[in-house]
């Protein structure tokens, strides 16, 4: 499946610096330490609804730590799925009547459209799950040889004690992981089960729903595998990154780990896990359950400028939660002016040590508040005639462009 058509990003002198992140799985900052290659996994969206702005703040954390990564000189394999296929999905088509296939196509369309007006650099690898419903069943297959998995009334569960890193990434106690499935798609009251935390790999055919062809009966596949397989058949059975919304640490990140760990006999499935936090307004999370969303594609339409609505995600650090507020955009609109009113200039205050600056913040957990004020006192200086130097502007602008992912440019 095609992506966006991805942003030109600049070139800038020098290299940038090892980057260190907060790991969920060790509770610790920990650095990146990839090779030339550095391959990322990164959750989708479920494509019943419009991007919000929790969808849009958890690509740009890693889009930010992608730009991070080619900055200091290395190529970034990344790899993002689209869950086409899942029960909101078609509880919303059934909701209203639409073909399931019509409504995905449709908000599909208007995610690649968001993430482009917003300067996301698109993945090496954008793959439905439809599409990748051969790879699901490999791994089903391959999890049923190894005694890992086992048939019942039709279904196909994965055992969790099979795995003795089971619980490693999320570190939560047995009750808790058990309450999280309850409320997050699992389903660990139901009878029969060799674990109540065993999880659902495929699904029998049911009346109504879609289904595909398996070995094991036609039906389709279970939440958590999809991710797998698709994670294991583009980026092989390690990765240096995985990561999503921290609402999907468990079950959907534990389950993950635990399908690819136990099909390929490879641990850590992850090198590191990082997470973005929650994204709230009017005092909860926003999600589209409750409803309480700013949608990108509304703020597009009101003629807000998407590098202005990027530059209010900006300001906030991706592990705390914070909220949306009516002061988020006017500030930003005034950063960005203000930006590029300084870059617009033939001349300017020496930006070399300002890249620097912005180098140092963003290698430091992705420190992007502490980026952005670093450009803020060089945008106070210009506007303050301090400094001749010729270039300075067009470096900058660059730097904010390249790892920001701000266009100064009119």
């Amino acid at each position: 499946m095609d992506a966006w058509p991805g942003p030109t990003i600049p070139a800038l002198p020098g290299r940038g610096l090892p980057v260190r992140v907060w790991d969920t799985a060790t509770g610790q900052l920990r650095p990146l330490a990839p090779g030339p290659i550095a391959t990322m996994y990164v959750c989708g969206i479920t494509p019943y609804d419009a991007t919000h702005l929790g969808h849009a703040a958890t690509y740009l954390t890693f889009d930010t730590l992608l730009r991070v990564l080619r900055d200091g000189g290395h190529e970034v394999r990344y790899v993002q799925n689209v869950t086409d296929v899942d029960d909101p999905l078609f509880e919303r088509a059934a909701q209203t009547g639409e073909d399931w296939r019509a409504l995905a196509t449709r908000e599909i369309a208007l995610f690649r459209t968001d993430m482009q007006a917003l300067r996301i650099v698109p993945p090496h690898a954008y793959v439905s799950v439809s599409e990748a419903v051969p790879l699901v069943v490999a791994m089903v297959q391959r999890l049923l040889a190894v005694g890992a998995a086992y048939e019942l009334d039709g279904d196909i569960y994965s055992m969790v004690g099979a795995d003795p890193h089971f619980g490693s990434v999320g570190r939560y106690d047995r009750a808790t992981m058990i309450t999280l499935a309850a409320e997050r798609g699992g389903d660990p009251e139901r009878p029969g089960k060799k674990d109540p935390l065993d999880a659902l790999l495929w699904r029998a055919e049911r009346p109504g729903e879609p289904s595909w062809p398996s070995p094991f009966g036609p039906g389709r596949p279970g939440w958590h595998v999809e991710c797998a397989a698709i994670a294991v058949g583009h980026l092989g059975p390690t990765i240096d990154v995985n990561g999503g919304g921290r609402d999907l640490i468990f079950p959907h990140h534990e389950h993950s780990a635990s399908h690819a760990t136990l099909a390929t006999g490879s641990w850590p499935f992850a090198r590191t896990y990082l997470h973005q936090a929650m994204v709230g307004l009017n005092g909860h999370k926003m999600s589209k359950s409750r409803g309480n969303l700013v949608l990108v594609s509304a703020l597009r339409q009101a003629g807000i400028d998407p590098s202005a609505v990027r530059l209010a995600m900006l300001g906030h650090g991706y592990r705390q939660d914070w909220a949306w507020t009516d002061d988020d955009l006017p500030r930003a609109t005034q950063r960005l002016a203000a930006w590029r009113a300084g870059t617009a200039r033939t001349s300017g205050p020496d930006a070399t040590p300002v890249v620097e600056q912005m180098r140092l913040a963003l290698a430091d957990d992705l420190d992007t508040p502490r980026a952005l004020a670093a450009v803020d006192r060089w945008a106070a200086d210009a506007a303050n005639h301090r400094g001749r130097m010729e270039g300075a502007p067009g470096l900058l602008r660059d730097a904010v462009d390249a790892l920001l992912g701000v266009r100064l440019q009119s």
